[in-house]
């Protein structure tokens, strides 16, 4: 089975075509090295995958014979990624909780002071 098919399969791209670009943009790994679309998935491969910042690592179990539910996906694959990985995209999260949108104008008041009290504190 082909990997941009697998990883379909399995639920890890909506659709196809957006696991195909990922594969193309040198996103999925297979057994350590960078795959085509095109490349053929077999039972034990190691596949790692970045995915909204979180490299991904699983290991291949079965190949599935079309898209499963979510239910049946741990019976095609083991996932292996680190809990640390899922608690780094957290702390990204908050990160961008106070970010200002482009295109949102200049800070009011409020923010200049805001901003201002933040700086005093830092010295």
């Amino acid at each position: 089975m082909r990997i941009d098919k697998y990883l379909w399969c399995v639920r890890y791209y909506k659709t196809r075509s957006v696991a195909t670009q990922a594969c193309k943009k040198g996103q999925v790994k297979l057994n350590g090295a960078v795959a085509k679309p095109s490349r053929e998935v077999y039972p034990t491969d190691k596949i790692e995958l970045r995915k909204d910042q979180i490299i991904y690592q699983l290991t291949v179990n079965d190949l599935p014979p079309n898209r499963v539910g979510a239910k049946l996906v741990d019976i095609y694959r083991t996932d292996t990624t680190p809990k640390d990985a899922f608690a780094a995209k957290e702390l990204l999260k908050y990160s961008k909780d106070y970010y200002r949108k482009k295109g949102t104008g200049r800070p009011t008041k409020k923010d200049r002071r805001d901003i201002d009290d933040f700086l005093d504190n830092e010295q």
